[in-house]
């Protein structure tokens, strides 16, 4: 039975579109929805254009009440009842309360090599931090920030010129092959490991 995909995103949405173009053919997954915390995010007009459904809760309008904010987001999920959702780039931190509800079933892509470098920043502090590699993570949302099950790195070799920015590029087209691979194995049930070297 094919799986039904909600992805989360808050901006430009390049995971979410690599992810929504790797649902085809064969692929044990389809995307049902595209949901952002911002209705300007450029993201739901890449999705629109992909003739994906798409929904905006604008957490600005609910202030410092996150589980208001959390229960209008579930709300909207609950409407496409996803099988599996996937945190593309959706900056806001979700509560355990939240999480919970979709545990075993939420995928989220980190820019590093978890654990290293937990939250945001990641790029400079590789950096800071004289790492001679750097990386993605694709894992399985607990209610700790950035934590839970690992399913999938992709590495790359740091370079003696390389700035936050520059890094931030180089990586995102591992980002774009990582997470469509693990979502691929995630959704056909398998939790083993993909890797991509640097």
């Amino acid at each position: 039975m094919t799986k039904r995909v909600a992805i989360l995103i808050s901006g430009g949405g390049s995971n979410m579109v690599a992810l929504a173009n790797s649902m085809v053919g064969d692929h044990p997954a389809r995307p049902v929805l595209v949901m952002s915390n911002d209705p300007q995010a450029g993201g739901l007009l890449k999705a629109q254009d992909m003739g994906i459904a798409t929904a905006a809760v604008d957490h600005r309008e609910f202030g410092k009440d996150r589980s208001a904010f959390e229960a209008v987001l579930h709300q909207k999920l609950e409407e496409v009842k996803p099988d599996i959702v996937c945190l593309a780039g959706f900056m806001r931190i979700l509560t355990g309360d939240f999480t919970r509800q979709y545990e075993g079933r939420m995928l989220n892509i980190h820019p590093s090599l978890l654990p290293k470098y937990k939250g945001l920043h990641t790029h400079a502090r590789a950096l800071e931090a004289g790492d001679a590699e750097h990386g993605c993570t694709v894992h399985e949302v607990i209610a700790e920030l950035d934590d839970g099950p690992i399913l999938g790195q992709a590495r790359l070799d740091v370079r003696a010129d390389d700035t936050a920015d520059s890094l931030a590029s180089r990586l995102l087209p591992l980002e774009h092959k990582l997470y469509p691979a693990v979502l691929r194995r995630y959704a056909s049930d398998d939790r083993s490991m993909v890797t991509f070297g640097a």
